[in-house]
């Protein structure tokens, strides 16, 4: 069975969370981010080569224009392979563990297993970004030394982290409670959210 909903981020990005449920032991849940807009892509290596030729006008050294075009090409291609994250997808598999996976614009695909036994919660945190307050899933670990007191939070979806406060709630809400009652089925015992 597999269901999606769209959602925006602060910006007016479009954002699509998926859920799949191979079976009841195993789910997996999707966050798509917007790809990289060709329009934007331009404006901003227009406007790096630009103020590359205003400075060569002024200076007569062509080392600036090919500086320019230099910095461009690295810099997208940073941002390509670090930093812009088209989706990610949390693969829960019932009694073994969490599975988190991002894939990159460039191809680059990262992904961290972490234990059922490690994680002591979900919860939903919020931060404050840009005089707004945002909320994002994270999972809390055990530390392995003090069974009750936290040695780690992990945020869930990088991309999320910048959701506006009007979706968050519904957004959230749709990973964390079914999320919880399948990670931690006591959780939804004691709470009655089965």
């Amino acid at each position: 069975m597999e269901d999606e909903k769209s959602f925006s981020d602060i910006c007016g990005g479009r954002l699509a969370l998926r859920r799949r449920y191979y079976s009841p032991y195993c789910r997996e849940f999707g966050l798509s981010s917007a790809r990289l807009s060709l329009c934007s892509l331009t404006a901003v290596t227009c406007a790096v080569w630009l103020a590359a030729y205003g400075l060569f006008t002024l200076c007569e050294n062509s080392m600036i224009l090919s500086a320019a075009i230099f910095i461009t090409i690295l810099g997208l291609l940073g941002y390509l392979h670090f930093v812009k994250i088209d989706q990610e997808t949390l693969l829960i598999i019932d009694s073994l563990g969490i599975q988190m996976t991002s894939s990159y614009a460039s191809g680059k695909e990262s992904t961290t297993f972490i234990e059922m036994d490690k994680v002591k919660d979900i919860i939903i945190n919020e931060a404050i970004y840009m005089q707004k307050v945002i909320y994002y899933l994270c999972i809390l670990l055990k530390d392995p030394g003090k069974p009750h007191e936290i040695s780690q939070v992990v945020p869930v979806f990088q991309v999320s982290t910048v959701l506006s406060l009007s979706p968050i709630k519904s957004c959230l809400f749709s990973f964390c409670l079914p999320l919880s009652c399948f990670c931690l089925p006591f959780y939804c015992q004691s709470t009655g959210n089965i």
